[in-house]
């Protein structure tokens, strides 16, 4: 076979800019804070995924991705490609850092279905993958999975994209993780709620409000409020997916010292859970509520704020264990990425 369309491949994919994976809608970045449309620019969570024949030997990548500082002592670890089998990784590859390079990844004999996870934090861009030795076909399609979320949900400081909560709870469930998180943002911010109703998806994850102690500074009353609204626009376009939501897990410095409004982060996670359960008594029977202070310790921290990798590990648990109930009919209606989406 010689080289082949990526995009059949891709997964975790919310829109399509030309041929770049982008994760806000490219058509409305007008609405949305300047921080977050940046990092909507990053591909996080975007992953290639195939079906290797008996005797491929290897799958080949051609990409185009951002190079890193001369002076990055990190510069060699770039570039590099993770490519797993199910919840095991099999290997990683490394190419030298360009603006168009190519990896070669072996597999292991036999063939069967891949995950390859990307750079994220280089920006790649798939061009063209080429199977060494036998053939390629798309991976299954799976359910797809839109988590929306912080920095925490982007993935910080876990030490490779496999790592995070929303890559390792996908992998668990059998979704396609669609990776929505922002880091910084997350505060709440409408626009991005309506872009959700408009994704085609068959669970949703809310995962926010940290961002919402310091970053930009809200009172209990108006997380309360602005909660309510954003599942009630969420649910324009999703007025049956299972939704779950998942309030603020631990932060130690914010736990009971008062922002510049006067709410400290327990009370702004009072007033996001209580809104979760306001909505389900007030009717909506598919959406189901996951407190987060019990999930992670001081001990899970990297930097007393972002999850180490034993943090997303605990975070991916208690979802994969809130979700398992509901993706009968999820798994039913997995269905491709329609096209131009």
């Amino acid at each position: 076979m010689g080289w082949l369309d990526p995009a059949p491949f891709l997964r975790g994919t919310a829109w399509l800019d030309g041929n770049r994976p982008v994760r806000a809608d490219p058509d409305d970045l007008g609405r949305l804070p300047w921080d977050i449309a940046e990092r909507a620019a990053l591909p996080i969570g975007v992953r290639l995924e195939f079906t290797a024949a008996p005797g491929t030997r290897a799958v080949r990548l051609r990409y185009r991705a951002a190079v890193p500082e001369a002076d990055d002592p990190l510069a060699g670890l770039r570039h590099c490609f993770a490519l797993w089998s199910g919840t095991r990784l099999v290997g990683e590859a490394c190419a030298a850092p360009a603006a168009e390079a190519t990896v070669t990844l072996p597999l292991p004999p036999g063939g069967g279905v891949f995950t390859v996870h990307l750079p994220e934090g280089q920006a790649p861009v798939p061009l063209a993958l080429q199977p060494l030795g036998g053939a390629l076909s798309p991976a299954p399609a799976q359910p797809r999975w839109l988590v929306h979320g912080d920095s925490i949900t982007e993935g910080w400081w876990s030490t490779r994209p496999a790592h995070s909560w929303p890559a390792t709870a996908g992998r668990l469930l059998g979704l396609d993780a669609v990776n929505l998180g922002f880091a910084g943002g997350a505060r709440g911010e409408l626009p991005l709620a309506e872009h959700l109703a408009r994704l085609p998806g068959e669970v949703i994850t809310l995962a926010f409000g940290t961002n919402c102690w310091s970053t930009v500074p809200a009172t209990a009353e108006w997380l309360y409020a602005t909660v309510r609204a954003f599942v009630g626009l969420v649910r324009r376009g999703h007025p049956e997916t299972p939704l779950l939501l998942v309030s603020p897990v631990l932060r130690p410095e914010a736990e009971h010292t008062r922002n510049a409004l006067g709410a400290t982060l327990t009370e702004l996670r009072r007033a996001m859970e209580r809104a979760g359960r306001d909505l389900t008594a007030e009717g909506d029977g598919h959406l189901l509520l996951l407190p987060g202070r019990p999930l992670l310790d001081a001990e899970d921290l990297a930097d007393g704020l972002h999850p180490n990798d034993r943090g997303h590990a605990r975070i991916a648990a208690a979802v994969v264990e809130a979700l398992s109930g509901v993706l009968g009919g999820a798994r039913s209606a997995g269905r491709p990425l329609p096209p131009g989406s």
